[in-house]
């Protein structure tokens, strides 16, 4: 197969020829075109929902090779439409965010209620619906960060939906609320035969200092994957890591020496590992977020995340504004350079 096109950078090259001596790669559950046959057929998952991770895994320029590639969209609600569609305003148009899901190759297109409502019969046999069913809404004067229930589990289904996915936000005030919800949720959806995708965000605004931001350290990003794991998520979404040490510099919950100095290190990839550990051992996929949008880096920053999840045992990426808030075909093309990543047989497991 065809090596990936990208810029190979310092930064890059270092990235590629890295050796983890963390958690080695032999004792992942690592991706593959038999990946469902491996960690799904012997779990408690019904043969509907099977049908349905089959559904996810098998569709796309990704399709069989146990790696995924989503489009979301679901900022309108997360972030205002404005602010999210302005830049290229032809995804007011919510047709447009599924054309560009199926052009760009994707495995499945996650996106909300609304939109899928709009053009379901349209696009549910042409690629897999993952409904977003709660969202933080913006509108709330002043602004308060708290997922809420948009719909109901069997609306999804009647969507036809594929998966239904959901937001918890670990450490707030409001987690065990959504905890409870987001629990019930997926339960309904696999009794109806359908997937779980969980964003396992954090959010608590102490885990924010003066100097770095801890929603993105890997010992605080990692639990909330092992807990997204423990409530039924099929498939766990997750930011890339940027530090660690969130626990200790916190001073709050349990921590153990391995968890900084031999389960992880400074090294991204090593730090991404840790997040797919906490996924048990890789047993559930691990996609990481894109980020938002910076312009014209975009491609390579893309290109960047996509290296580091493959080659710590992660399963892919859901990359949104990256892709929409650009020409259409543009956003096709950056879909592709992400998808070449995983197909590049090259890149092989730190």
């Amino acid at each position: 197969m065809a090596s990936a096109t990208f810029t190979r950078s310092a930064e890059v090259e270092a990235l590629l020829q890295h050796e983890c001596k963390t958690v080695a790669k032999d004792l992942l559950h690592q991706p593959g075109p038999d990946f469902l046959d491996r960690c799904f057929v012997p779990s408690n998952r019904t043969p509907q929902v099977l049908r349905a991770l089959g559904q996810l895994y098998h569709h796309g320029r990704l399709a069989g090779t146990g790696y995924m590639s989503i489009l979301p969209v679901d900022q309108g609600i997360e972030h205002t439409a404005g602010s999210s569609f302005g830049p290229n305003p032809i995804y007011f148009d919510p047709e447009n965010i599924i054309r560009l899901a199926v052009e760009g190759g994707c495995n499945a297109v996650a996106t909300t209620f609304g939109t899928f409502g709009t053009v379901a019969r349209k696009y549910a046999h042409k690629i897999p619906f993952v409904v977003k069913i709660n969202h933080n809404e913006l509108l709330t004067y002043p602004n308060k960060f708290d997922q809420i229930l948009f719909g109901s589990v069997e609306e999804a289904w009647n969507l036809g939906a594929t998966a239904v996915g959901a937001t918890i936000y670990f450490g707030s005030d409001e987690s065990n609320r959504q905890i409870q919800e987001v629990s019930a949720a997926f339960e309904r959806a696999h009794e109806l035969g359908m997937a779980t995708v969980l964003w396992c965000y954090t959010r608590n605004n102490a885990f924010k200092t003066a100097d770095k931001d801890y929603h993105v350290a890997a010992d605080l990003t990692g639990q909330a994957n092992h807990l997204g794991v423990t409530i039924g998520a099929d498939i766990i979404k997750q930011k890339l890591p940027e530090n660690n040490g969130g626990f200790t510099t916190l001073k709050f919950g349990k921590t153990h020496p391995a968890m900084y100095e031999s389960l992880s290190s400074d090294n991204p990839i090593d730090l991404t590992r840790y997040q797919v550990v906490n996924c048990y051992m890789g047993r559930i996929g691990l996609i990481n977020s894109g980020g938002e949008s910076l312009g014209a880096g975009d491609r390579d920053q893309a290109i960047k995340t996509a290296i580091i999840n493959k080659r710590a045992g992660g399963q892919g990426l859901i990359s949104g504004r990256k892709a929409f808030q650009r020409p259409f075909a543009e956003g096709v093309e950056l879909l592709n350079a992400i998808q070449d990543i995983y197909l590049d047989e090259s890149i092989t497991l730190a």
